[in-house]
């Protein structure tokens, strides 16, 4: 599914701030970091870190309970 799109009933749907966050970003990045996106959007609690491992892995992404819903936070680990 393209960002920001609207989910069927009974899925969850996207904060426009986490809309925003993913436009223009590739494919893989969004199927990367989107999970959490999506936790993060049913839960309503916490915002999301976003992290940058330069190595391997690349980008990870987790819920951060220090982080305002709503919020993405890109850092570098």
């Amino acid at each position: 599914m393209a960002a920001g799109r609207d989910y069927p009933d009974g899925m969850i749907q996207l904060p426009a701030s986490y809309q925003e966050y993913l436009a223009g970003k590739s494919e893989s990045f969004i199927n990367t970091v989107r999970p959490i996106l999506m936790q993060s959007a049913a839960e309503k609690l916490h915002g999301v870190r976003v992290l940058y491992n330069p190595g391997p892995t690349g980008h990870q992404a987790h819920l951060d309970d220090t982080i305002p819903f709503g919020t993405v936070v890109e850092d570098i680990d």
